[in-house]
């Protein structure tokens, strides 16, 4: 295959040395480039495709910490390191509440780690870089534009998502460093806000914080050791103040309830929903993954109730294989 980083970052946009007090080249070292092969019979592979690249942070000796989606049910990991080696590693496993995503490399790396930083200290119109794999001209000279919620369509919400401007074009498991030399950051998306009049791109990041009450459990068990949050398999979105079903996953329970796009969720065990995060929010306080959600749906000009049997998300995706 093509090398994952024959591009590179417009050279306005790239960090230069001499702004930062850290040594910019050594931290970017730690950043390394990912391709993982999926089967074509996992869950995921219609939506997240069968091959996948982008990018992790080496945070431990032989751990990369990655956004989960380019690593969920991959059979066949490899890590590119700046100095042209490549590396087989093996998926540990994926959070799907922060959407970190673990690696742990089969082979001899010769970088060092990336020192874990606070997110929660970081403020708005602080300067970072979006570090990508391949070093200064494959990286973003970027601010923190934003620290806010953040409610995604596939069941996901993050209380303070990090959104930085200017927005690295291969945005998928950079990492985001602070002022300091830290990881304070993964990235996930690249989102479009309207701003003046004009439209920006932004990158929405997973904090850090909240990988260090889970990286324990994902080193150990592959995933968080306590009960998963019901999933509905429901792909929805806000508009106008209501939430409206835009997609529905095969298999899931929203499939089994024959639910469709089009529908709109008024209600959650009775309780009004108005906005993604609020049905989300009610969504999860019901209990674990296996209960049942009562929903009040609207569609075509008729009201009805209906009960879906929730699950784990995770038991619809394939273990990672053991090597």
């Amino acid at each position: 295959m093509p090398s994952l980083t024959e591009w590179k970052v417009p050279p306005g946009n790239q960090p230069r040395a001499a702004d930062y007090s850290f040594d910019l080249d050594r931290v970017l070292s730690s950043v390394v480039g990912l391709h993982s092969i999926i089967p074509s019979d996992a869950f995921s592979a219609d939506t997240l495709g069968t091959e996948r690249a982008g990018n992790g942070v080496l945070i431990e000796d032989g751990l990369i910490l990655t956004i989960g989606y380019l690593i969920t049910e991959a059979e066949t990991v490899w890590l590119h390191i700046g100095d042209g080696r490549v590396v087989q590693g093996h998926a540990l496993g994926v959070d799907n509440v922060s959407g970190f995503g673990l690696v742990q490399a089969l082979g001899q790396m010769d970088i060092e780690p990336l020192p874990l930083g606070s997110s929660a200290a970081t403020e708005v119109g602080d300067r970072v870089v979006l570090g990508g794999a391949g070093g200064r001209t494959r990286s973003v000279a970027s601010h923190i534009a934003a620290k806010q919620e953040f409610a995604g369509y596939w069941e996901y919400l993050l209380d303070e998502a990090i959104f930085t401007l200017p927005a690295h074009p291969n945005w998928g498991g950079t990492g985001l460093i602070s002022n300091r030399g830290e990881l304070i950051g993964i990235g996930s998306l690249q989102l479009e806000r309207e701003r003046e009049g004009k439209a920006e791109h932004v990158n929405m990041v997973v904090p850090i914080d909240l990988l260090k009450p889970v990286l324990d459990d994902l080193k150990k068990f592959g995933r968080v050791n306590k009960p998963a949050r019901p999933w509905l398999g429901m792909y929805s979105t806000e508009i106008d103040n209501k939430v409206v079903v835009v997609g529905i996953s095969a298999k899931g329970p929203a499939a089994r309830a024959e639910l469709k796009a089009g529908d709109v969720i008024l209600a959650v065990a009775g309780e009004k929903v108005t906005s993604q995060t609020g049905f989300y929010r009610k969504l999860w306080s019901l209990g674990a993954a296996g209960i049942d959600v009562p929903l009040t749906v609207y569609h075509e000009g008729v009201t009805f109730d209906v009960v879906l049997a929730s699950t784990d998300r995770g038991k619809m995706l394939k273990a990672p294989r053991l090597h």
